[in-house]
């Protein structure tokens, strides 16, 4: 009876490892219907200071910021739903660092967003909260394109 449970502990652990280990929504849409799953309200934040925007006077300057702290709320929500890709970089000279950089880039598509409010912080900042509800995310997942997936090959020795 021991060994029996110590297999299907085994079994268990390597169907775990295939998969990665790891939830993936959109993996959990192409699985499973789309309305089944539990989605929560994403909740984007974006700043942006009035001095450092371009203009000839503080109104045009005013409004540029708000525009800014938009775009910076709408890219927060493209990072929670479709992700954040890094690629980085290190040399190495003699065993020590030399030069250490990286680069992330965000891309997707976001739909529906709402204004939940804009809110000058201080003097010279501006803050814009942006929502999306689970139906827009549900709908965005739902469209959304998949990778192609590698096939797992198991090796029996």
């Amino acid at each position: 009876m021991r060994k029996l449970m110590s297999a299907l502990v085994i079994a268990g652990s390597v169907a775990g490892c295939i998969n990665g280990g790891s939830f993936n929504a959109l993996d959990a849409v192409s699985s499973t219907d789309a309305s089944v799953i539990e989605v929560p309200t994403v909740t984007g934040v974006g700043f942006a200071a009035v001095a450092t925007q371009p203009g000839r006077n503080p109104t045009q300057k005013r409004l540029m910021a708000i525009r800014a702290s938009r775009m910076a709320a709408m890219r927060e929500l493209a990072e929670q739903i479709h992700g954040l890709k890094i690629e980085g970089n290190t040399t190495v000279v003699d065993m020590m660092i030399q030069n250490d950089s990286y680069r992330a880039t965000v891309n997707g598509l976001i739909r529906g967003a709402r204004t939940v409010r804009i809110n000058p912080k201080g003097s010279d900042t501006y803050e814009t909260v942006l929502e999306l509800d689970e139906n827009t995310i549900r709908r965005i997942l739902a469209s959304a394109p998949r990778p192609g997936r590698a096939k797992s090959t198991f090796v029996t020795m």
